[in-house]
């Protein structure tokens, strides 16, 4: 049934699986929904908070394409945060990027078991087992299973944006509205920032969250036999992407509808489209939040028992783990990763409001976390390769290290925001405390090592 521990990933993704992975990635609910809360917030200078905090995510990107092409065929993109700062670093990295994503699938199956309850009358806990059972089924199949769904959610999404912007576009310039363009609302309701300049930089607290995917990529590429050259092109064209399709499209929501009638909690998008005069609006942006929502579940199942498997082959985890299947799939690091969202929505039978507002809580600040443990490592990683084999560096992050420095800047500055409000604080501080778990794991299990090591090195 299973295959040793030392058997590899299939190499089965192709390169279109690759790039619509990497797009989908930072395409999902915190974008057709979550905008909400951001404009509702900072207003239409939100624009420069989704551009600051994408520029952010471009240079943890550059940089881990960097390491990539460095040193390539590490498998997860956590394996070069250990190469660069030792075990420690990579076991912290890999189980807080495992748990995050453990919390988002959780997360994604309430979240979708939410949006179809509207059209299927059964209950939200039924309606997620269901979304589990599928696509926990889709990834235990083969990783070209995986690649093949998110490649059609993520060209759906994609699809969906372009068109919109398209749409909301005509409309803003004048061409469809029915006297003309629409960008006055962007200075018409207390100005382009009525709550003054420094909630542009409040806004990225709860902005980059929502570009936080785009390193899935990274992982995939473990299994496609082209990941270096993958890697390095998924890199170089993410700033286009969170232009098109994140600052952009937040341009013309708040060009097309004042700011001030988007309310925390609705789709943005839904209300851009009903102001345009759309039909069924309401309902063609469920139908696409539902997608983003499934292509991110997709995403975590995958995501975690890929990161898992990586883990375990490097002694961190249950050797168990290494195990593949016929189809050369962790199916057991599948089925664990996974346990979590199942054991979330049956809980969810008591209060799915309270538990989805618990997992978010739960997931707070650890991708800022396993971002700043990646910058650290590349800084440590550039230095040693610039004086043993400087050729390695064919691609290289720009203006180093002024624009790694102020990327930790930017992020520190990120976690500062959000112990500092109110509304934010409880998620920076339960993930302090994951963090602080983690570390105390690793500590106990160096220590019960040490005795080991001590009675195999000192003879009779």
């Amino acid at each position: 049934m299973t295959e040793t521990a030392s058997a590899e990933l299939s190499k089965s993704l192709r390169s279109r699986h690759i790039t619509m992975i990497s797009i989908g990635g930072i395409i999902g609910a915190g974008l057709f929904v979550g905008s909400s809360a951001a404009i509702a917030t900072v207003g239409p200078a939100v624009i420069l908070s989704y551009l600051l905090a994408g520029l952010v995510v471009l240079m943890v990107m550059r940089m881990l394409s960097e390491m990539a092409m460095a040193s390539p065929g590490l498998g997860s993109f956590t394996e070069y945060i250990r190469l660069g700062l030792g075990d420690w670093a990579g076991f912290v990295s890999g189980w807080l990027y495992w748990y995050f994503w453990v919390v988002v699938v959780a997360i994604e199956a309430i979240a979708g078991a939410a949006l179809l309850h509207e059209w299927i009358d059964l209950p939200v806990w039924q309606i997620g087992l269901i979304l589990m059972v599928l696509l926990t089924a889709v990834n235990l199949m083969s990783a070209r299973s995986y690649g093949e769904f998110e490649f059609w959610f993520s060209s759906i999404k994609v699809a969906a944006i372009i068109v919109f912007i398209m749409i909301a576009g005509a409309y803003a310039f004048g061409l469809t509205s029915p006297t003309e363009s629409t960008f006055g609302n962007l200075q018409a309701h207390s100005g382009f920032a009525p709550f003054g300049w420094l909630s542009v930089l409040a806004g990225m607290t709860t902005v980059v969250f929502s570009l936080c995917g785009a390193e899935i990529a990274t992982v995939a590429a473990a299994e496609s036999s082209e990941s270096t050259r993958v890697v390095s092109r998924m890199t170089s064209t993410i700033i286009v992407r969170i232009l098109l399709f994140y600052v952009l499209s937040v341009l013309l929501i708040v060009s097309v509808v004042p700011w001030t009638e988007i309310r925390s909690g609705s789709s943005p998008f839904a209300l851009a489209l009903t102001r345009v005069s759309v039909p069924g609006a309401g309902t063609i942006m469920n139908l696409i939040v539902l997608t983003a929502v499934l292509s991110c579940l997709n995403s975590g199942v995958y995501v975690t028992s890929r990161v898992l498997f990586t883990l375990a082959a490097r002694g961190d985890a249950p050797q168990s783990m290494v195990a593949l299947n016929r189809r050369r799939v962790p199916a057991r690091a599948i089925l664990i990763g996974s346990s979590f969202g199942y054991f979330a929505v049956v809980l969810s039978i008591l209060s799915p409001e309270v538990i989805f507002a618990f997992l978010v809580n739960a997931s707070g600040a650890l991708m800022i976390f396993v971002y700043l443990l990646a910058c650290f490592a590349h800084l440590k990683l550039r230095r040693r390769i610039e004086q043993t084999a400087p050729e390695r560096l064919t691609v290289k992050v720009w203006l180093f290290p002024w624009l790694s420095w102020a990327t930790i800047a930017a992020m520190f500055g990120v976690l500062a925001a959000m112990a500092l409000t109110r509304a934010l604080a409880s998620q920076f501080y339960a993930s302090l405390v994951c963090a602080a778990v983690v570390l105390l794991a690793y500590w106990m299990r160096r220590r019960s090592e040490a005795p080991a090591v001590l009675h195999t090195s000192v003879g009779p």
